[in-house]
């Protein structure tokens, strides 16, 4: 054997790669004797790429529905928990969360929104959430972020997701559970855990629980603010001495940009000590705003979603808060299998490529044969046919 043909079959990344499962987890698997979700057999099958049978993810997705829809707007949770940003479908980088920060159910989560769109296993994400939030209703949190909505997953690609491993019929159940998901989470009467950030319209913590959340996100008001709201891009306590507390947000083309000094007085209107929110990719996975008095930061954004897109060659983080204090985990970005744009198939792709490829190599192929011969004249199409004609 060659040297050339020695490297080609041993120095490579993967030298074995498992084959995707094609068939479906059984009933038994999926569920015990008593109809409780089994998370971790889930988790074993999506990792592998495999799928539940369609009438098994329907039946998490309105028995979650039915869970989230009895808890109120503004969740109050207590005691320690992990609480991480968004995911935007990338399963396989939530398998290295878990990992790292627990298992749910030894471990308590509250995640804030954005489970979905731009990754391509969203719903592998979503049902197994699901699945936990079956198995832990009291201590796996789940709120909603902007992209939980039909609007935005049917311009990005969550809905093709769906319907491509399942149906469309899934998708819609999917969405009128996230109509049912919570918009905020009061931490140990704390922190406010958020997607987005404040409204000018919520002056105090009650208010989130007047808002009507059964329904599409609108275009403007306090549900909408609290899923797209961002802090301004000049957050420091100087910049904000003489500024608006609230300002249009003219990057999202919707909600407020809201100030350091907007955070603070609303921290100290309601008691709190901090904002946890999510939203916006960070470099190293998390960023630590302007501290209050107190000499803590006023606001903590988490984003938990490494190499988001597979090019921002980010790092990702989750938050651990027991009590008051604060503890910040990094991670880097898992590999994954890879799904072509839109999750079309090799064939469709290639088609248009081989065509032309085809294309090229005929009209070579005529070039040749007519250049190598110049007796042989040249025809224009419309030549051929008449000469054609002439013949018959």
């Amino acid at each position: 054997m060659g040297s050339i043909e020695r490297m080609l079959r041993t120095d490579r990344s993967l030298l074995h790669v498992e084959p995707p499962l094609w068939e479906a987890l059984p009933h038994e698997l999926a569920f015990d004797s008593y109809g409780v979700p089994l998370p971790s057999n889930i988790k074993a099958h999506f990792a592998r790429e495999g799928l539940l049978f369609e009438e098994d993810a329907l039946e998490l997705v309105t028995r979650c529905a039915s869970i989230m829809k009895r808890e109120s707007t503004l969740l109050r949770v207590q005691g320690s928990a992990v609480i991480c940003g968004d995911l935007h479908g990338q399963f396989f980088d939530l398998l290295k969360l878990f990992e790292l920060g627990g298992e749910p159910g030894e471990q308590q989560y509250i995640f804030l929104g954005d489970y979905v769109d731009r990754g391509s296993f969203g719903v592998e994400v979503v049902l197994l959430f699901m699945a936990y939030k079956i198995c832990h209703p009291g201590h796996f949190f789940l709120i909603r972020g902007n992209h939980e909505s039909r609007h935005l997953t049917s311009y990005f690609n969550f809905k093709r997701e769906v319907e491509y491993k399942y149906s469309l019929e899934l998708y819609e159940e999917i969405m009128s559970a996230f109509d049912c998901l919570p918009l905020a989470c009061l931490l140990n009467s704390s922190f406010l855990c958020v997607h987005g950030g404040l409204s000018p319209e919520i002056r105090h913590l009650e208010d989130i629980d007047l808002i009507h959340r059964f329904r599409e996100p609108p275009s403007s008001g306090p549900m909408c603010d609290l899923l797209w709201s961002d802090p301004i891009p000049e957050y420091t306590e100087e910049a904000t001495l003489s500024g608006p507390l609230f300002s249009p947000n003219t990057i999202r083309g919707c909600s407020y940009s809201y100030s350091h000094e907007a955070v603070c007085r609303f921290l100290e209107a309601n008691g709190l000590l901090g904002l946890i929110r999510g939203h916006e990719a960070q470099t190293e996975g998390y960023h630590l705003y302007a501290n209050t008095s107190m000499g803590v930061p006023a606001t903590v954004c988490v984003f938990s979603a490494p190499n988001y897109c597979d090019t921002y060659n980010n790092r990702a983080a989750f938050i651990y808060l027991d009590g008051d204090v604060m503890k910040i985990r990094q991670y880097n970005s898992s590999s994954h299998p890879y799904y072509l744009p839109n999750f079309i198939n090799a064939f469709t792709w290639s088609f248009p490529f081989m065509v032309t490829k085809m294309c090229e190599l005929w009209s070579k192929i005529i070039g040749t044969s007519n250049e190598s011969d110049p007796l042989v004249p040249v025809l224009t199409f419309e030549e051929r046919m008449t000469k054609s004609a002439k013949k018959k």
